[in-house]
Formats: structure tokens, C-alpha cells, sequence
């Protein structure tokens, strides 16, 4: 394919037609000096939902119901007329680099690519910050991948994709992003092409759960129908139904486990392990805790439980190159291990004393090989703070395994069928494990659940997610987009065979 070159950007002088929101925001001025000033915005567009006049010269109103809506995309394609339309995501203040235009087209024209975005700086404090974005790949199919607020869009790519989108009223851009990846691409440019100021100021592990907030479950059905569309269009759609699993196979001492890997835990491991031999269960259940080398005080806390209440297994790993992943598998591997193996985190706790009652009493009643259950966000003293109660309903038996893909979670607790978690392996790691095997099973078997709340998830300046930082962030949504790059690969083969 024949792509423009330096002539043909000559040629072009008028790259982009441009299109920024506008909800009174005086700093939107400034961005449109810049791409009028630029000579290379052929016409301005302020994306609007009023009606009365624009306030600034140069530009042409573009009556909106959203910024995010399925129309909105199609008005977008309709009006642009040059190689690329310049799409602004956000009603904020822009201030472009030098030849930062040039670059976007240059980039753009040179890779071929439908889309493009870049990283950026961030305003704020003595001097701007940078905000490094990561690479789109096969599986960053999540609806909230970050783009930064500057993205270039192909115009036959927008054209066609816009055409594909349907009548959405929240997931326009998402479907049209998924459907321009789907004919040319989206590539990141790593270089910091404009500032702009961050408007949300909450910290990385807030924002987290945003798309479980209950406010949203109107916009997470349009998601789920965008994202399940592109997955029968990419080939990785798993059609409804799940065998049921054989769950007496295998010899197993005691009916279930509860597996608790810990490192340097010393102020809640003692919590979490009385949470969890303090369960009423009328099966025999043992608690296994992979203690990973700690050195704070929590070897000694374990021992002295362990001497106490033969039902503690306390295991120090002779590796000592173990993530939580491969703690896990230590304790899954254990000949003590039970028939299903449940999850808790040492510094979490189950609601009370039913909660493993209640999971095997799930695997029995949905013959599946693996359950996940509801938990409530809190802080160390158990007092509820948002998003509160965390149930993923948006998990459906029959496409739940597609909207999987979509999200960055299960829930918990998880539990599992030994057999299955056996054959199946957890990656040697510390974020994302729980997910990576979560699609695994999906992909072939049943997945039950619990929508009460059964777990309670603490929240405090120690936690691992508690506020990451941008840095961490990239390196985990890297992590499991590459998770769901390896699955989708995996389910387009299975459609195949």
C-alpha cells in the first residue's frame, strides 16, 4: 500500500479537520488559536450540546447529544474532509507543542495506521510533568484504555468505521475505536506532543473501580454490546453453554482449602487467618498459607497459629522466585489441598462464617470449576468506603466469558476446582494472575457466582492497588492487555478448530 510521504504532506498542507468539545471551558480559546494558527486545520468544529452561537471566530457549531455518542461519531465522519479528522476526548485546555500537528500527520501517513494518540504533559506544580501512555495491542480491548486527550483519526478509516457503529448513546467512540483497529490500526507515538491539565485529581486506585460503580450499568451495556460485536467480528466470540464439570474426580484429604499467600503482612495476616479457620462448614476444610520469605514479624505470627490449630498449614517455599501466581501454585500442588481451593488475600476477610460453606455449596450447585463472589471495599477498620459493594453483574452465564475481555476483573472471592486450577497453571506473578486464569477457565468451563457480598476487601496505605501511581498503572494495564492479547488468540484458535 502506497503511503504519503514529505511531498505528499506538502501536497496536503490542510491535514486535519479538527473537532473539540466545548462546555464553556475558557481555555478551549487558546486550543483554537493554535489550530487555526497551525495552517494545517482546514475547519474547526466545537462540539456542543446548546444552541445559541459559538464563541469563537473561525469555528462551526456541531450540535451533540455527547461526546461519546454513536451519532456523534457518524456527524464526525460526515464532516471531515481532509486525511485526518483531530479529535479532542475532553472539554479542557490544549496546548500543542511545536510542529506536534506535523508529527501526528507525519506519524499517521508514515505507519498507515487508522489511529493515532502520543503521550503528553501534564500541567500543574513548577513545571510540567510527563504522562507516558502505553502501546495499544491486540488485546487493550478494555473500554477504558487511555489515550491521553489527543487522538488522529484516518478519514476512510473513520468513515467506514462510523458506518459500522451503532445507535449508542455512551459507546460510540469505544465501538468506533475497536472498529478502526479492526481495518488499520492504532499506534502510540512516545513522545509528549501537547500539555494539558489532569481534571481528575482522585488517586489511580479510586479510579480503579469506576466501572463498577451501579451509576454505570446503563453504560456498561452498551460496552458489552460494542465489545461483543467486535469479538464475533475478530473471530474470539465463545458462543453461550458450558459443559458441566466431574466433580469427583480425584482422591483429595479434605473438601476445600483456603489459600492465603502472603509477604510482610505482619499487622493483618493474624486477622485474615482467624477469618478464615473461624469458618462453619459441616465439611473438612484446611487453610493453607504460602508465607513467601516474610521478614516483618509474620513468619513467627503463623508458627505460633499453626502450633495451635492443626488445620493452618504454613508453608515457607524453598524458591525464592515466587510472585503471588506462584505462591499459588505451591499451595494448589500441596497433596494437602483440597477438592476446591478459595482465595483470600492476606490483609482480607470473609464476611463471616458461611462464606466457604457458601462457594461449595455453589460448585455443587452449578457443576463448575470455579466460583466468584461479591465483596465490599473497605478501610482497615471495616468501615465501608466507595464504590462499596463490588458484585460484577455484569457477568451473564452466557456472555460472561466475552465481557470478560472487556473488563479488568472477576471479583472475589474466586475459588476453584483443584483438578481444573491444576491443569491450567497460574502465571508467576503479582498482578493480574487471578485474571489470567479467570479467562482460561471461562474459555471451556462453567463459572458460578454469588451476588451477595461474602468477602470484605480493606483498603489502606499498604495495599498493593491502593494508589499504584501512573508509572504502576501503565505496567499493570500492559500486563493484563497482553493477558487478553494471549487469550483472544487462544479463542480465535478454538473458533477455528
Amino acid at each position: 500500500m502506497k503511503r504519503p510521504g514529505i511531498r505528499a504532506l506538502e501536497a496536503h498542507k490542510s491535514q486535519f479537520t479538527a473537532f473539540i468539545p466545548y462546555g464553556g471551558n475558557p481555555g478551549t480559546e487558546h486550543t483554537v488559536e493554535q489550530l487555526a494558527g497551525s495552517g494545517l486545520v482546514e475547519k474547526i468544529y466545537l462540539l456542543t450540546p446548546g444552541t445559541g452561537p459559538v464563541p469563537f471566530k473561525g469555528c462551526f457549531p456541531l450540535r451533540v447529544r455527547s461526546l461519546n455518542a454513536g451519532s456523534t461519531m457518524k456527524k464526525i465522519a460526515a464532516r471531515t474532509t481532509t486525511p485526518y479528522a483531530l479529535l479532542v476526548l475532553h472539554d479542557l485546555a490544549i496546548e500543542f507543542g511545536r510542529f506536534a500537528l506535523e508529527r501526528l500527520a507525519s506519524v499517521a501517513g508514515a505507519t498507515g495506521e487508522g489511529m493515532v494518540y502520543s503521550d503528553f504533559l501534564e500541567s500543574g506544580g513548577s513545571s510540567p510533568v510527563p504522562h507516558l501512555l502505553i502501546d495499544y495491542q491486540e488485546g487493550s480491548i478494555r473500554d477504558d484504555f487511555d489515550f491521553g486527550s489527543v487522538v488522529a483519526l484516518e478519514s476512510s478509516a473513520l468513515k467506514k468505521g462510523a458506518k459500522e457503529i451503532g445507535n449508542y448513546r455512551h459507546a460510540g467512540f469505544y465501538a468506533l475505536r475497536l472498529a478502526i483497529a479492526r481495518r488499520k490500526g492504532v499506534f502510540r507515538i512516545p513522545e509528549t506532543l501537547y500539555t494539558k491539565s489532569e481534571p481528575d485529581t482522585r488517586k489511580e486506585g479510586v479510579k480503579l473501580f469506576d466501572y463498577v460503580d451501579p451509576r454505570n450499568r446503563a453504560v456498561q451495556a452498551e460496552m458489552e454490546k460494542a465489545a461483543t460485536h467486535h469479538l464475533k467480528k475478530i473471530g474470539a466470540w465463545l458462543k453461550p453453554g458450558r459443559a458441566p464439570v466431574n466433580l469427583d474426580e480425584g482422591e483429595f484429604p479434605v473438601t476445600a482449602s483456603i489459600i492465603i499467600p502472603v509477604r510482610n503482612r505482619a499487622n493483618t495476616i493474624g486477622d485474615a487467618v482467624a477469618s478464615a479457620l473461624g469458618q462453619q462448614a459441616a465439611f473438612q476444610f484446611n487453610v493453607i498459607v504460602v508465607d513467601n520469605h516474610s521478614t516483618d514479624g509474620t513468619t513467627g505470627i503463623l508458627r505460633t497459629i499453626a502450633a495451635r490449630d492443626p488445620r493452618l498449614l504454613h508453608i515457607i517455599p524453598s524458591r525464592t522466585d515466587l510472585g503471588i501466581g506462584g505462591c499459588w501454585n505451591e499451595a494448589v500442588h500441596h497433596s494437602s489441598c483440597g477438592r476446591f481451593a478459595a482465595q483470600l488475600d492476606s490483609d482480607d476477610l470473609y464476611l463471616d462464617g458461611s462464606t466457604l460453606r457458601r462457594i461449595v455449596e455453589t460448585f455443587l450447585a452449578d457443576q463448575c470449576a470455579m466460583v466468584v463472589g461479591t465483596y465490599r471495599m473497605t478501610d482497615l477498620n471495616l468501615r465501608e468506603i466507595p464504590p462499596g459493594v463490588i458484585d460484577h453483574r455484569e457477568w451473564t452465564p452466557d456472555n460472561g466469558p466475552n465481557n470478560a475481555l472487556r473488563i479488568n476483573g472477576f471479583g472475589a472471592p474466586r475459588a476453584f476446582f483443584t483438578p481444573v486450577l491444576r491443569s491450567v497453571k497460574i502465571p508467576n506473578v503479582s498482578y493480574g494472575e487471578d485474571y489470567a486464569v479467570g479467562l482460561a477457565v471461562s474459555r471451556r468451563y462453567r463459572i458460578g457466582r454469588i451476588y451477595e457480598p461474602v468477602y470484605l476487601c480493606r483498603r489502606w496505605e499498604g495495599n498493593s492497588d491502593a494508589d499504584p501511581g501512573t508509572a504502576k498503572m501503565n505496567l499493570n494495564n500492559w500486563y493484563k492487555d497482553k493477558v487478553r492479547t494471549i487469550e483472544i488468540r487462544a479463542r480465535q484458535r478454538r473458533s477455528t478448530k
